[in-house]
């Protein structure tokens, strides 16, 4: 016991230490570019190592407080013998395949490296490691972190772990002194040709699991590992995917945009910002709604994660827009839960990042693209709580609390450090003045001072809490992302994007009638995946069609968003419908009854967004 709390006490504060000096790091480097015209030696590939172990250390940390996404529908499951062992079947499952996907990694962090590459004095070979650990870690722990009864499928987890990573063991043996016995090369040639036979069944049963709670990240690695083994590949080329994607360029923005929103949203800043849009436009019809949406897309920008907005900001929202008279029960809550993911194409954006990174097109021309789509977005929603808060008036129900409004000036004055950010963003990152991490790097730094010296919100010690809200979200996304590439690779790599292009050629002729059958193949995909994972799983199979259709990849990435920020809301099973429920406590019928107005205004508008390529492409110049 005493171990293990040792060891949460130091994945904690590694978290922390590592996530602050990817902070701190760029910043520092800013200064000396600017002043001396140098560099800090090694710098890109200190930011690169230090993005992979946040991801990987958050992985961790995820897996330990059991808060990785998944759809998870067994909570609906009666209590009973089915429920029990389909929980029982996920736990293995999930188990085994990380430990197949650690063995993979070791092998990966031997093979993978000269041994002269180094960062500093530590070679290459120990940094890429973590992902080993991180995933033996992970297997172990996805079955330890639930109650005692579940420990005893521990031995079997790793038994089966260990027979689906038996191409890594015998390549490692092979690196040792122990050469593999012949019965083991024998047992590999039956491991393939079972593989190669049942490879799309097994798969089959790893998104039926899916369906019941198995995490994403371990469907997308699961079928990744699956199908390399069905073709007589390596396994180690997940890793090797892991580790290209994890330290990418543009990646380490995730983390820092995520934890600025973070250190914003526990700084009251929401609060502030609800305050300033009352204080402006709380008075008018609709005033209140407006002031919503804008405050939901505020905060969904920089945590790229909806659900952090509704949950963190729904109450205070739906208690303002309640007691105002102007609005529903039912109303509030479709508008609110609409409203939660509203803010996906304004930068910094975490979607559009990873969009540019995977469709391999300038992110900031994708932040462009996406301002004027959005503006719409916005307009919609804000244009239907005006009308409905018109309605309310002119039947007498509508008041406003004059007493409850408040200072202009004085919102004004609080909330211009909050208002300062996205500006300061947009002029250093659009000014060319930073690249896309220093932006992020500064965002960090500057909430952390304007919630701990300027506004005084919070203290110091507290950015420890801080960052351990933040690290789950972090991990969640960056180990979907991660896991998806392995998939994203094999789907490449097996043709599959050459293949649908030649049926499209063949079958469908029309631009128009492609971009309507990809606006309903994109919100059936949003609705059952989350947008991480698709867009590292489904834009590799679209963007190939784009071009083939002639659309700009810049429109085209704007159209892939916009659907899958819409899936969010598409019943039965968009992912804002469930966090909405859960935050408003109310059945999901009843969010579903209120989402479905809002849902088809939005659709009319992605509709528009998808045929006039003017909105996405007026801003590129």
């Amino acid at each position: 016991m005493k171990t293990t709390k040792l060891f949460r006490l130091v994945e904690k504060r590694a978290a922390e230490i590592i996530l602050l000096a990817l902070a701190l790091i760029p910043c520092l480097q800013m200064l000396i570019r600017v002043l001396f015209s140098a560099d800090i030696p090694d710098y890109d590939m200190l930011i690169k190592h230090l993005t992979l172990w946040t991801a990987l250390v958050a992985g961790m940390a995820t897996t330990r407080d059991r808060q990785h996404i998944s759809l998870g529908f067994n909570e609906n499951l009666p209590e009973g013998r089915f429920r029990t062992a389909i929980e029982s079947i996920i736990l293995v499952s999930g188990s085994a395949i990380s430990i197949a996907t650690a063995l993979a990694a070791l092998s990966f962090s031997i093979i993978g490296f000269d041994a002269n590459q180094k960062i500093g004095f530590i070679s290459l070979n120990i940094l890429s490691a973590i992902i080993a650990l991180s995933f033996a870690v992970t297997g172990i722990r996805f079955i330890t972190s639930v109650e005692n009864r579940k420990k005893g499928l521990l031995p079997a987890g790793i038994i089966i772990g260990l027979i689906l990573g038996l191409p890594t063991i015998i390549n490692i043996m092979y690196m040792t002194p122990f050469m593999p016995p012949i019965w083991l090369e024998d047992a590999l040639s039956v491991y393939y040709i079972f593989f190669e036979a049942a490879d799309i069944i097994l798969v089959i049963l790893l998104i039926v699991l899916a369906v019941f709670g198995l995490p994403i990240f371990l469907l997308l690695g699961g079928a990744a590992y699956i199908l390399f083994a069905g073709t007589w590949s390596v396994p180690e080329v997940i890793p090797n995917e892991i580790y290209n994607l994890l330290t990418g360029t543009a990646i380490p923005a995730i983390p820092l945009f995520t934890l600025t929103g973070f250190v914003l949203s526990e700084g009251n800043s929401g609060e502030r910002l609800v305050n300033l849009f009352r204080a402006f436009i709380g008075r008018m019809p609709g005033g209140l709604a407006i002031m919503a949406v804008l405050v939901c897309a505020f905060f969904t920008t920089f945590t790229g994660a909806s659900g952090v907005t509704i949950l963190a900001l729904g109450g205070l929202l739906s208690y303002i827009m309640l007691n105002s008279g102007e609005y529903s029960d039912q109303f509030t809550k479709g508008y609110i839960t609409s409203a939660g993911s509203i803010g996906l194409l304004f930068p910094p954006s975490l979607p559009i990042i990873m969009y540019g990174i995977q469709a391999k097109i300038s992110i900031k021309d994708m932040f462009l693209g996406g301002i004027i789509p959005g503006v719409i977005l916005v307009a919609a929603l804000s244009g239907m709580g005006i009308f409905h808060a018109r309605k309310a008036r002119m039947a007498g129900r509508g008041h406003i609390d004059e007493s409850q409004i408040p200072d202009r000036l004085g919102s004004l004055r609080r909330a211009s450090g909050d208002l300062m950010l996205p500006v300061i963003i947009l002029v250093l990152y659009f000014g060319g003045i930073t690249t896309l991490v220093e932006t992020g790097a500064v965002a960090v730094v500057y909430s952390i001072i304007l919630e701990v010296f300027i506004y005084r919100k919070l203290k110091l010690k507290e950015l420890s809490r801080i960052i351990g809200k933040t690290i789950p979200v972090i991990g969640g996304v960056l180990m979907i992302i991660a896991m998806a590439k392995g998939l994203s690779y094999f789907i490449v790599d097996a043709e599959i994007p050459m293949y649908l292009t030649s049926f499209f050629s063949t079958h469908v002729n029309s631009p128009l009638v492609f971009l309507l059958l990809l606006n309903i193949v994109l919100l059936i995909t949003g609705c059952l995946m989350d947008i991480f994972s698709a867009i590292m799983v489904v834009a590799p199979l679209i963007i190939p069609l784009g071009e083939m259709y002639g659309i700009h990849p810049v429109q085209l990435g704007i159209i892939f968003l916009a659907n899958l920020q819409l899936g969010y809301l598409t019943p039965p099973v968009g992912l804002n419908l469930f966090l909405a429920s859960y935050a408003f406590e109310t059945p999901l019928a009843k969010i579903y009854r209120g989402v479905i107005p809002f849902f088809l205004v939005l659709l009319a508008m992605v509709l528009l967004i998808t045929y006039v390529p003017f909105f996405s492409l007026s801003l590129l110049g």
